[in-house]
């Protein structure tokens, strides 16, 4: 059985009931709202009514891990370590032999690998996000639990980098939340970055306890996140030995757990990808395929999900939501999007978002800050995991490059449409046709009459010649806007992988494809009598050259090479502003 240690504080609070089933307008509404500030994360607009528990320790034992797995399994005892904090209810006692069912609350959770590491520990409300949970939710009714991942914090076995022991050890939670004697039966799961991938390694499982997920800037699968047709970031070869793996390698006795299976395998999964660019499941190796999520959610979970995505994030990249959003949309799920233009951060935390530089948001600011988060994710806690109060709008709530917010039905937006140029409609102002691993070639599209707005996913397919010398070449692509050289989008692709996706083909020397790139997610306004440039090199960012050659790539600019910008008309009318900001500049009647 679980063991728990810590009490309760003394402070016993009566419960109280939001003023009205509808408490908090729709979000076209909510310009006149005010909100505290004062803090480095937003707050609810109403207080909830009960006191905070004292922090309590529980760990939870996962009979999952196998001698197999290594570590745990062979030392014996694998368990996962979390931190819960429970409302103090008036006439409620968590440790009594039966709990009444008023006392029962749901349990949101934030799951990780930096609790000791990098953080405070796991029974100490972390500024990442545990405390912004414990004092915004708990009152209101909600237990939160900070819980470590494998070879993190005091959970013991080994890191796993999100691999199936992971995911048994998140299981094993979430389980254990939804059965515990204080629980009502539904547990959600929210973070970001890693602790946002989490979410979906739960959802991954499956659960009858898990209501709702939020993850933001989570990864629907490890390989996603470094390879892009075939194109590995600069941490793809070493983020689980040279980054993660050291948080289970910190002087205590439980170091030799951390020798174990997964572990291992990092060693070569990370450096032999690289070299072929896939997920080496020709090879046998199955690293990489127990570490992608998204088909195992939509197969096994059955609740809502509420992504959250800075469409500027330079670490999590937002194809992780685009086309997510809209294939859970399909598949018949709840889901609701919050994307605006800030980095690898919260929608509420004013330091991150004025770090920003132009054409990364910068341009977007203030009107990136959503000072009304928590309410909103008040309301959809209370539906999903409480069953009170009405259904969320299942919508997506989108910031283009200029500040300008609005509702869409999903996202990429249904209504799009597409416009294509060939490039006998640009014309080349810089470099020449091939591109070598010191040059650049830039091509000027034509001119917008009117103001465009490009969304979603715009793709370029451009016909290549490799090298007679080679078996792949690489190609990067910014659109800029012309006027101001400010950065718009990127795409990237190993020629390997020319049909895109994550099926590559060994090449011939000097063949010819058609690389077929598409655009990371970007909403971004070109005004009236403006433009765009796209600017062509071998590589950029902070992804690396093919492993398999860097030399010079011959691009055909004539017909057989289309940029197809996916666009919507919207205008100020379809935009509205966020609580305690000014109007649009965009949008201010002309004097």
């Amino acid at each position: 059985m679980p063991t728990l240690s810590g009490c309760f504080g003394s402070e016993v609070l009566t419960s109280g009931e939001e003023e009205g089933e509808h408490w908090l307008p729709a979000v076209e509404n909510r310009a006149n709202l005010v909100y505290r500030d004062d803090d480095v994360f937003s707050r609810v607009s109403i207080n909830g009514s009960y006191g905070i528990g004292e922090a309590r320790s529980i760990y939870i034992p996962v009979p999952a891990i196998s001698v197999s797995d290594g570590g745990a399994g062979v030392t014996g005892g694998a368990e996962v370590h979390m931190g819960l904090w429970l409302p103090i209810i008036e006439g409620c006692d968590y440790d009594s032999a039966e709990i009444a069912d008023e006392c029962k609350v749901p349990i949101l959770s934030e799951i990780g690998p930096y609790y000791d590491d990098g953080d405070v520990d796991a029974l100490t409300p972390a500024d990442r996000l545990g405390r912004f949970l414990i004092e915004n939710f708990v009152p209101h009714g909600y237990g939160v639990a900070q819980i470590s991942v494998f070879g993190t914090g005091e959970s013991n076995h080994c890191m796993d980098l999100m691999g199936y022991d992971e995911q048994e050890g998140i299981h094993a939670a979430v389980e254990y939340l939804g059965q515990a004697p204080f629980s009502n039966g539904a547990v959600g799961i929210i973070g970001k970055s890693y602790d946002g991938s989490t979410p979906w390694e739960a959802a991954a499982m499956g659960s009858q306890y898990l209501k709702t997920i939020v993850p933001m800037s989570g990864l629907i699968g490890a390989h996603d996140l470094m390879w892009r047709n075939g194109s590995m970031e600069a941490r793809g070869a070493i983020m689980h030995n040279g980054v993660y793996g050291n948080f289970g390698i910190d002087g205590d006795l439980e170091d030799v757990e951390n020798i174990c299976e997964g572990y291992l395998e990092g060693y070569y999964a990370g450096p032999g990808a690289y070299i072929t660019g896939d997920n080496l499941g020709w090879t046998g190796s199955d690293y990489w395929e127990e570490r992608t999520f998204l088909d195992r959610a939509l197969a096994n979970y059955n609740g809502s999900v509420y992504i959250v995505h800075g469409m500027q994030d330079w670490n999590v990249d937002p194809h992780m939501a685009f086309p997510t959003h809209q294939l859970l949309r399909d598949a018949g799920f709840d889901v609701k999007g919050l994307y605006g233009q800030w980095g690898h951060d919260y929608p509420d935390r004013r330091s991150g978002h004025e770090g920003l530089s132009s054409g990364r948001g910068a341009e977007a600011l203030p009107f990136t800050l959503r000072w009304d988060w928590a309410d909103d994710l008040l309301e959809w806690f209370d539906f999903y995991l409480k069953n009170e109060g009405p259904q969320p709008r299942l919508i997506a709530e989108i910031q283009d490059n200029i500040g300008g917010w609005r509702v869409e039905d999903s996202y990429p937006p249904l209504d799009q449409i597409w416009l294509p140029y060939t490039m006998d409609d640009c014309s080349i102002i810089g470099g020449g046709e091939t591109v070598t691993a010191t040059s650049e070639l830039r091509m000027e599209c034509p001119f917008f009459e009117y103001e465009t707005r490009i969304v979603g996913t715009p793709t370029f397919h451009v016909t290549a010649t490799i090298s007679l010398l080679a078996t792949s070449g690489h190609l990067f692509v910014e659109m800029v806007q012309a006027s101001t050289g400010m950065h718009l989008g990127h795409a990237v692709m190993d020629l390997r992988f020319h049909d895109g996706g994550k099926d590559g083909e060994t090449l011939s020397p000097g063949e010819t494809v058609v690389a077929k790139m598409e655009f990371f997610g970007m909403d971004v306004v070109i005004p009236a009598d403006d433009g765009i440039h796209l600017i062509i090199t071998q590589t950029g960012e902070d992804y690396v050259p093919s492993p398999v050659s860097i030399l010079p790539v011959t691009l055909a600019l004539d017909t057989t090479s289309v940029l197809s910008l996916s666009v919507v008309q919207r205008d100020c009318d379809d935009l509205f502003s966020p609580p305690m900001q000014t109007e649009y500049p965009q949008c201010a009647p002309e004097e």
